[in-house]
């Protein structure tokens, strides 16, 4: 029988993709697995979208999203070329890997973090080293080596939540001259420390951010990166050998108007951080282990049961949470912050699946 991968590029044979959490087809379950935010995102920006939805769809977009660069640059107080928009922040981050590293040296990030920058350094050929975060789950930047072809953190962390403060990001740029600092802040409106204050002064410092969580446009697929403007050059430079036109102007427009919303903004992410600490009260009532968040979700473990088997009954119950089953993680399930409706949904259910679970022997230690 003929290979059916025959036509492949030795590339695309070699490659393990990124896999998305789940998006269901049909039902409404309560859907805590892929931190969303619950609510919608500002009236503003239906209104800017629909009033984009006009005679002008039938042009090519502003390659440059000048509108947005000016807006993103006026949130920071930057000017528009220390921005650069992409379709998502994951497209970003793709065109910071071709753009900053090479095979010269690898690229360290951590042994637990989001999982798509093992797959960026495979797409394109890069070597890569992880550094295991420590016991308590934390990321320790003095951990990582110098020198060194270039280091990517997601602050806060994903899928663990906790966050490093600023001056521990600005320590080590102090040491680490030599190459880029990528921080990916796709969850810092919920907690954390933002270092854009700081790209000013660290030329290797690129910041990256997205409007899929604080501000409910995961379904319009905007991401931006702040940094030197020669940082920026190099991305314009990859994006424009890859796609002139990554945003369309409805998502333009849609972005705008939100980045100019703030009172909305800070209103439904002052929710959230609420409803947050509310979750992690009740679940470490239940018996949860529940590490210390500064994102849109909870990474939590219960030492009496399975991760796996908690999942498994939760969907049956049409609640879905995201597990990860990997050696470190996978006593653990990732748990965005819904609604207090959901949220009060997925502990009612909890509560009454503890005694159809089986007893998890535990083995090794904490954390690993």
């Amino acid at each position: 029988m003929d290979d059916p991968q025959r036509y492949w590029s030795p590339t695309a044979r070699r490659l393990v993709p990124y896999v998305p959490g789940e998006q269901p087809k049909t039902g409404r379950p309560v859907k805590l697995n892929t931190n969303e935010n619950p609510y919608p995102p500002s009236p503003r920006v239906i209104e800017a979208i629909r009033n984009a939805a006009d005679d002008p769809l039938r042009l090519y977009p502003d390659p440059e999203s000048t509108r947005l660069r000016e807006a993103a640059g006026d949130l920071y107080g930057l000017p528009p070329d220390m921005v650069f928009p992409g379709n998502g922040s994951d497209e970003v981050l793709a065109h910071a890997f071709m753009a900053f590293f090479s095979r010269e040296r690898p690229v360290f990030f951590p042994d637990v973090t989001y999982s798509f920058y093992p797959v960026y350094a495979a797409l394109y050929d890069l070597p890569f080293r992880t550094v295991p975060l420590g016991e308590d789950f934390r990321l320790r930047l003095e951990d990582y080596p110098l020198p060194n072809g270039g280091v990517v953190i997601a602050n806060p962390n994903a899928p663990t939540g906790i966050a490093l403060p600023a001056k521990e990001i600005e320590a080590f740029l102090k040491k680490n001259t030599d190459s880029l600092l990528l921080v990916d802040e796709a969850y810092v409106d919920f907690g954390a420390e933002s270092v854009v204050p700081l790209v000013s002064r660290y030329p290797n410092l690129l910041v990256v951010q997205t409007l899929s969580k604080s501000r409910a446009l995961a379904g319009l697929r905007v991401g931006f990166a702040i940094g030197n403007a020669s940082l920026v050059a190099a991305l314009d430079r990859v994006k424009n050998s890859f796609n002139s036109y990554p945003l369309d102007r409805l998502a333009i427009a849609g972005a705008v108007a939100a980045l100019e919303d703030r009172d909305y903004f800070r209103a439904i992410r002052d929710r959230i951080v609420e409803s947050r600490g509310t979750l992690s009260r009740e679940l470490t009532k239940l018996g949860f282990e529940v590490l210390p968040s500064a994102a849109n979700f909870l990474f939590a473990r219960h030492p009496g049961h399975a991760a796996r088997e908690i999942a498994s009954l939760l969907r049956s119950r049409q609640i879905l949470v995201r597990h990860f089953d990997a050696p470190r993680t996978r006593d653990f399930l990732r748990i965005t912050i819904g609604t207090d409706e959901e949220c009060t949904a997925l502990l009612t259910a909890l509560a009454g699946i503890s005694d159809l679970l089986p007893p998890r022997i535990l083995t090794g230690r904490k954390g690993s």
